[in-house]
């Protein structure tokens, strides 16, 4: 009997919460600002505002008390006050509500005036897939989505139906079912602009017919109407800004011009020959896994077969050859897609008199920056530079977006129904600047100086900032969770692991101990975190629940511009695998910079 009892009370369950103090530094600034008193005055908080959370001096008294108000109101459920003062649990509950007291603000703040080849910009890669680049479906679901999450460039690959009289939207010679395009572009109208006001790219890979290109260009034009943008001219000398496209639509691709011109040479293996060396360069005998505006995603960068090169995706002209494309598609085009032939070095070639978009797989970018990086960074200065993952990522996985924010390569294009910690560093850069999907590129990836001179993404800098965090606590778990979801008899074991995404000599994680048996940790740790690009740091928190037999339990993770963060006591919301945020999950944490 002994012994059964003795069972029984090993495996008793205990899930109720644990109210936890305000942490100690919380209560040492309370009784500071409070000058030992017992309340929080407006005018007190005031000051902790402008002196330990950087606000600035344009805090006033009546901004204090408007905080006061809402605090009071949120947390006792009542509109008229017995008092005006916040006590220390009111001043906690207002340090620790992501509603309140956010680490990066919610507005577009940089300029917006400049080209569009100053800003990075949300893009996306296939951007109708589902699930997996092979067998899911399309659909404009995940257009929608994107487009709510702020997305700005959209991709879609265009190619005939079976009858050949009506244009699918499909990842080509694959097992994905189609969508039709006018489905796609409808939602596309409808969910542009839900998220951010700023321009919506759509970038086409092209499959078809000349008639059927002409259909193309009709579908844009009755679904869009003057929300279309219209180059003027046949090709722009320098993009037009954010601000000046406010709610308009831009399509990109390669003027079909090119794209018969590819297919007017008789005799396909000299053309394929002539083609196999015009792109050797440099970097040795393999062709350049170049394309214009056609990923050819199931080609391996190494592959040294016809299949790897630059003729449209390797796809056969099965239709009368047109001496020149429907002009009404041309005229449609804003940002030109193509490379002049040759190797990478005349790819990456600036043309004073025009603008155009590069496309170069993960691959081709990693090779490369081994030799050209100054000329790439040269290259995004004026035109647009476009990197799409490699086409063995079968599962929509990702690849890591600094490389090519180093080198100024604004449309770093991600597979968005993807899934890991690649996907959650694109999310943390594109909360930068209000979330609107375009942030300005640093000054240093535009900055031309004597000699031509532009920065090296290769050179060894000197630390010149360094970022202190602080990890408090955090709470939520009780709410958004199951009682078993972490462990079936005994609350969580939860720690923070706390880093930083950015340049090579910067990227970094630590981790705080484990806090056993708790629902509400508290860790109170610090860590220090040197910067050489604090402009491209990320701040990568992650929490997880220790399991001494399995693979450690997920526990949410959040992703943040460092040169975004605002200094002081914040709260920390948190986010799921997939990005999307718990209702209750946060952090109380510190940032400081010195």
């Amino acid at each position: 009997m002994m012994s059964s009892y003795r069972i029984c009370v090993c495996f008793t369950r205990r899930f109720q919460g644990v109210e936890v103090d305000p942490p100690l530094d919380v209560r040492e600034i309370f009784k500071k600002y409070a000058q030992g008193g017992s309340h929080l005055t407006a005018d007190q908080l005031r000051r902790f505002l402008v002196e330990v959370q950087g606000g600035g001096d344009c805090i006033s008294v009546n901004d204090a008390q408007g905080i006061v108000d809402q605090v009071l109101q949120k947390r006792h459920l009542i509109t008229k006050f017995a008092r005006h003062t916040l006590t220390l649990d009111d001043f906690h509950h207002y340090l620790f509500s992501p509603e309140f007291n956010p680490p990066i603000g919610s507005q577009v703040h940089q300029d917006m005036t400049a080209p569009l080849s100053h800003y990075y910009i949300y893009t996306g890669h296939n951007s109708y897939l589902t699930g997996n680049q092979l067998s899911s479906d399309c659909s404009d679901v995940p257009i929608n989505e994107s487009l709510k999450r702020g997305v700005r460039v959209v991709e879609l690959d265009l190619w005939p139906n079976s009858t050949g009289d009506n244009v699918n939207v499909l990842h080509g010679r694959t097992l994905t079912t189609p969508v039709r395009l006018g489905k796609c572009l409808k939602s596309i109208k409808e969910h542009a602009f839900s998220a951010s006001p700023y321009p919506v790219i759509i970038t086409l890979e092209d499959h078809l017919t000349p008639a059927l290109q002409a259909k193309v260009a009709q579908m844009l034009t009755e679904t869009f109407g003057d929300m279309l943008f219209r180059p003027k001219s046949e090709s722009l000398k320098e993009f037009p800004s954010p601000e000046k496209l406010k709610y308009r639509i831009i399509v990109s691709t390669k003027p079909p011009k090119e794209y018969l011109a590819a297919k007017s040479i008789k005799g396909k293996d000299k053309k394929l020959q002539e083609i196999k060396d015009s792109d050797e360069d440099e970097w040795g005998k393999e062709p350049l896994d170049i394309r214009n505006d056609h990923d050819d995603d199931n080609m391996s960068v190494t592959d040294t077969s016809e299949h790897n090169l630059d003729v449209e995706n390797n796809e056969e002209c099965t239709h009368e050859l047109c001496p020149s494309a429907p002009s009404t598609y041309k005229s449609l085009i804003a940002i030109h897609a193509g490379k002049p032939k040759g190797g990478l070095k005349k790819a990456l070639k600036v043309d004073p008199d025009k603008v155009r978009r590069l496309s170069l797989s993960e691959q081709a970018l990693e090779k490369a920056a081994e030799s050209h990086g100054t000329d790439i960074v040269r290259f995004t200065q004026k035109d647009i530079l476009r990197v799409y993952p490699k086409g063995t990522r079968f599962n929509s996985s990702n690849y890591k977006p600094i490389i090519g924010w180093m080198h100024g390569a604004q449309m770093v294009a991600f597979n968005m129904q993807g899934y890991g910690k690649h996907l959650w560093s694109m999310h943390g850069m594109f909360r930068s600047n209000g979330g609107c999907g375009y942030v300005k590129k640093p000054d240093f990836l535009m900055n031309v100086g004597p000699d031509n001179h532009v920065f090296d993404p290769k050179a060894k800098l000197p630390v010149r900032k360094t970022l202190k965090v602080k990890v408090y606590m955090g709470d939520g778990w009780h709410l958004d969770f199951k009682k078993t979801d972490f462990d079936l008899y005994s609350p969580p074991d939860f720690y923070t692991r706390v880093g930083i995404v950015g340049v090579p000599v910067d990227k970094i994680m630590k981790k705080t101990k484990k806090k056993e048996d708790n629902w509400r940790p508290v860790w109170e740790e610090e860590f220090s975190f040197p910067l050489t690009v604090p402009e491209l740091a990320l701040l990568r928190v992650e929490v997880n629940e220790y399991d001494m037999s399995e693979k450690d339990d997920f526990g949410g993770q959040t992703c943040l511009p460092v040169a975004e963060l605002r200094q002081g006591i914040r709260a920390v919301p948190l986010f799921n695998r997939k990005g999307e945020p718990y209702k209750s999950v946060r952090l109380l944490m510190q940032f400081e910079f010195i």
